[in-house]
């Protein structure tokens, strides 16, 4: 456990309130916690790379979250977890982690210990371990569903609406960015549900990035500059959306999101789960999917893509590449660790 660092810090970034994190508690002390989080799963599952077992890789990734969780000294409760949807082992909703305790913080945590578990069994770019914690009540409780979702940087966040054509979008992005439309890359999940959405952007001169998983990290990419996506439109999971509000709030952008549902079967369980507006007309902004004041999001690369780097393994140990951001203490890192095998140690290469 990581000692405790609230007696050393800035007061003014201390939380004491009881709807905050609590007390001994900090997004600071909780970021560098989650960090060993999100890396324990990413080194379990990118052990899995490219050997065509989805399920298998995304086991290792949950048993190796769930057993960080255990030990950091929280009252963690799942509010979205993972596995449903693919018939995947769970952390499930509902379910308790951390220490526990009277004195603890209770905390709401979306987990995705392995978002794109085709990515990992291909071998293909993007895959990462991720989660987002806040206080308890701060996540939009999301039903394992999908959600049309449209994603943009912090130039452009205000001035879109999800209900507006996708021209009148892309206009608006390219001038928020001073830019032609031509200029823009927008990043699609490549679905038969698509189709009609694809040509539309086409008909305008944007340039399309068609993938075949895992739309949170190209949604996080549109509010850092220089990562080359501008906009996420379409249609994915409705957890992954959450996911993708608490990093986009934290750096400033806009996420924009409509249910869809896909059976009766869904809008039941969401109804068990205190959803009262099952209407696929509502817009869900950042601000409802993620109305916490504090937040801490971690993700780490399993295999290379955009933004992060997957896992290298050596014989003397692994290395990872990870982004925690913090929401009230506005934080963005970019963390590289080597993580050192004791039995066969070694020197650390330096780039």
């Amino acid at each position: 456990m990581v000692a405790d660092v609230t007696d050393t810090m800035n007061p003014d970034t201390l939380i004491w309130k009881p709807e905050g994190f609590g007390a001994n508690a900090t997004e600071r002390f909780l970021a560098r916690e989650m960090l060993g989080v999100v890396e324990a799963a990413a080194l379990a599952a990118g052990r899995l790379m490219g050997r065509g077992d989805k399920k298998a890789a995304d086991q290792e990734a949950v048993t190796a979250m769930r057993q960080s969780l255990e030990i950091i000294p929280i009252n963690g409760t799942i509010v979205i977890g993972e596995g449903e949807r693919d018939e995947a082992p769970m952390l499930f909703i509902g379910e308790k982690v951390g220490q526990g305790g009277p004195d603890l913080p209770e905390l709401d945590i979306a987990v995705d210990p392995l978002e794109g578990t085709n990515l990992v069994a291909h071998g293909l770019p993007g895959a990462v371990a991720t989660l987002a914690l806040a206080p308890k009540g701060g996540l939009f409780h999301a039903p394992d569903t999908y959600m049309d979702k449209l994603v943009v940087g912090p130039q452009s966040k205000g001035k879109v609406d999800i209900n507006a054509p996708v021209k009148y979008n892309l206009n608006t992005v390219a001038m928020s960015l001073g830019r032609q439309i031509e200029d823009l890359t927008v990043v699609i999940l490549d679905r038969p549900r698509h189709a009609e959405l694809i040509k539309q952007v086409r008909e305008t001169g944007a340039r399309i990035q068609l993938i075949s998983d895992g739309d949170m990290m190209p949604a996080i990419s549109t509010a850092l500059s220089g990562a080359g996506v501008h906009l996420v439109m379409g249609t994915g999971g409705a957890p992954e959306a959450v996911l993708s509000a608490a990093a986009v709030k934290c750096l400033g952008g806009e996420i924009q999101a409509r249910l869809r549902w896909r059976n009766e079967d869904e809008k039941k369980r969401a109804t068990e789960m205190g959803l009262t507006d099952l209407s696929e007309d509502k817009v869900y902004f950042t601000e409802e999917l993620a109305p916490a004041k504090e937040i801490v999001f971690a993700a780490c690369g399993i295999t290379t893509g955009q933004v992060l780097k997957g896992v290298s393994y050596f014989g003397t140990g692994a290395r990872t590449h990870s982004i925690i951001l913090t929401y009230s203490t506005g934080l963005v890192r970019f963390v590289d660790t080597i993580h050192m095998n004791r039995e066969h140690p070694g020197p650390v290469q330096l780039y």
